[in-house]
């Protein structure tokens, strides 16, 4: 649920007074937690990666197909785990060290909706 006008100038409000009282503090609170935790989720992804290679190799030396099917679907599985985590993670020029920082929150809207204003948009291109 995205917050109101009020509300977000609330939130800058306290962020600003939070940054003038104690700015060491602040910062600290800031962090790097979502570069750390997609950091974290593609060495997982990685690790996963390898287990399904060595279930791989080892359906293929006992001569069980389920054991290789079921290592590939954990290669398959960790590799996209690790693209979309790569493709996510924020790059260390992306946040701001100084302020605080700022989440942009849409409203989650459903793909009939998506698909509706792309096609009132192209209708409106086309008419003018």
């Amino acid at each position: 649920m995205p917050l109101s006008e009020h509300e977000q100038r609330m939130l800058e409000q306290m962020e600003r007074a939070l940054y003038a009282e104690d700015p060491k503090f602040a910062t600290a609170l800031e962090g790097n937690g979502l570069r750390t935790y997609t950091r974290r989720r593609v060495y997982q992804a990685v690790a996963g990666f390898l287990v399904g290679i060595a279930l791989l190799m080892a359906g293929m030396v006992a001569q069980q197909i389920w054991v290789s099917v079921v290592g590939f679907l954990v290669m398959l599985g960790c590799a996209v785990l690790a693209v979309t985590g790569w493709r996510k993670a924020p790059k260390p020029g992306e946040q701001p060290a100084g302020g605080p920082v700022r989440h942009q929150v849409r409203p989650k809207r459903s793909v009939m909706d998506r698909i509706e204003e792309r096609w009132q948009r192209r209708r409106d291109e086309q008419g003018q």
